[in-house]
């Protein structure tokens, strides 16, 4: 296992690019009706602009986790935040909706080759005993990520323009670059085989099924073109998913995903609860604004303000929940979390109707930001716990995928729920707000009703996935010692590898140092 005499400083740098790529999954939705309006959008294209980086996010990550482990995730980490920095130059530059969707494409490459490296160098630099408050602070910052985001984004938009949630990624960018540069250090690369038919079988599937679900209000759920049907693209993508599992279990080389890390019955279910809170966290933002902004008009930087106590809680409590992680059995932590993100929700759904007191809807938000400071950690830390050193690419690859897989879903579901229940609200069928429908001029009143109602049902969903999500964690088993840090009785060979896996000499203090310095 790789060690460093001060791991710390190499954390806080990596933090750093991986808090703005995540800021980059939520930002937008604020911005929505601004960049709706100042490119002449409707509100399907404008969720591309979401879910173009999050598919773009997910597709790779598995890849690059391995790259990493080849190629030294340091050489990675770097090269992702250059591709993801000029992307954010483009984005603000972008002139047209089609435009900024490609930009965004970009930007999600470069948040792919990123994320996995960030919890490889926590696994390897860390040893176990201490990688729960690590591992807390990386959950900590990936949950006060995705609620800065939209408070971020609505001073910027109200200040400077929508153009600003982008160019400000470009000095943040170089300066995380400067301190990566300077503070992570260079780790031991494993030879890796790439999978490419893996590759290809999961970018496909996943593309298919998240097409088909976020079209499928726009065609009714039925033909797109000729033969092709809505539900034959998700049915197509779920069998060609299906397939790439199959050839992950056949597969005589490498596989790109390494089917044996779910042996492991928490590395499992943290993946099952990751992809819950992923899903969940990013449904949940796209109701709330819209109902914000529509039906009660308020500006950008006020209705991201709505959401400013989920961030302040989660920022205060996240470090004390960070340092229990390793005293206690994190099930109990996630659990908790889940649930009160279950029940957070759920109020905002009783809540939200046109007349409102607009003071009361900040006491969900509290609620939601207890969720966050208790799930993200524990989770984490669930899942990375038993990978061995060469495993490190690979588990952290994964974990991040379904993380990125449940966002990219719930993406795709919310926007389809949203135009489903704003066509059954609204009178005569109103539909989702388009460009026909000017958001600077605001919603007449008479239809405030039918929008919050249409609002409050959205938020069901996500309530729904939290939920799933704390059923999951519940199955936890308590974390033992990790197997290849083990050591025999006396007098007994010492073992310090998990079986199957390769001995790795312990580097002495300062051995691997950080470059530059």
């Amino acid at each position: 296992m790789d060690t460093v005499t001060k791991p710390w400083p190499a954390l806080w740098s990596l933090v750093i690019g991986f808090f703005m790529i995540l800021i980059d999954t939520t930002i937008v939705s604020v911005a929505n009706p601004a960049i709706m309006t100042g490119l002449g959008a409707d509100i399907n294209d404008v969720i591309w602009v979401t879910s173009a980086y999050l598919l773009a996010y997910a597709v790779p990550l598995l890849v690059a986790g391995r790259l990493g482990d080849r190629y030294g995730p340091k050489r990675l980490y770097l090269t992702g935040l250059v591709v993801f920095t000029v992307a954010s130059a483009w984005c603000g530059l972008s002139g047209d909706i089609t435009m900024l969707v490609v930009a965004r494409v970009l930007q999600g490459l470069g948040a792919a080759l990123m994320t996995p490296q960030t919890m490889a160098v926590i696994t390897r630099i860390f040893p176990p005993d201490r990688r729960g408050a690590a591992m807390g602070l990386w959950g900590a910052v990936a949950g006060i990520a995705t609620l800065v985001g939209p408070i971020l984004g609505g001073v910027l938009v109200d200040s400077l323009g929508w153009e600003w949630i982008f160019f400000i990624n470009v000095p943040i960018g170089i300066v995380a670059f400067v301190l990566a540069w300077r503070l992570v250090p260079r780790l031991e690369t494993h030879p890796h085989r790439f999978d490419i038919p893996g590759v290809l079988l999961s970018a496909v599937g996943l593309f298919l099924v998240v097409f088909g679900i976020q079209e499928g209000a726009s065609y009714d759920w039925g033909t797109i073109v000729g033969p092709i049907s809505v539900i034959s693209l998700i049915v197509a993508g779920v069998l060609v998913l299906v397939v790439f599992v199959l050839w992950q279990a056949r597969t005589t080389g490498e596989p790109l995903l390494p089917l044996s890390l779910f042996r492991d019955r928490n590395f499992s279910l943290a993946n099952g609860a990751i992809s819950t809170i992923g899903f969940t966290i990013t449904s949940m933002a796209l109701p709330l604004v819209f109902y914000f902004q529509v039906v009660r008009g308020l500006t950008p930087t006020r209705s991201a303000l709505m959401l400013a106590p989920m961030a302040v809680v989660a920022g205060v409590l996240s470090p004390l929940v960070g340092k229990m992680i390793d005293r206690v059995n994190p099930r109990y932590v996630a659990f908790t979390g889940l649930l009160l993100l279950a029940v957070g929700l759920f109020w905002y759904s009783a809540l939200l109707t046109p007349d409102v007191a607009i003071t009361t809807l900040l006491l969900p938000s509290a609620v939601l930001g207890v969720a966050n400071s208790c799930m993200w950690g524990p989770v984490s830390t669930t899942a990375t716990r038993n990978l061995a050193p060469q495993q490190a690419g690979a588990g952290s690859g994964v974990f991040n995928t379904t993380r990125q897989v449940g966002a990219v879903l719930g993406s795709a579901a919310i926007a389809a729920l949203i135009q489903s229940r704003l066509t059954a609200e609204l009178p005569g069928g109103g539909g989702a707000p388009s460009s026909e429908m000017s958001f600077s001029a605001g919603l007449p009143e008479a239809l405030h009703a039918g929008f919050a109602t249409a609002m409050s049902q959205a938020l069901l969903l996500p309530a729904a996935a939290a939920v799933v999500g704390a059923l999951v964690v519940l199955f936890f088993a308590k974390p033992a010692p990790p197997i290849w840090t083990q050591r025999p009785p006396a007098g007994a060979a010492a073992v310090d590898t998990p079986v199957g896996a390769t001995s790795e000499r312990l580097a002495a203090p300062g051995e691997v140092a950080p470059e530059g310095r």
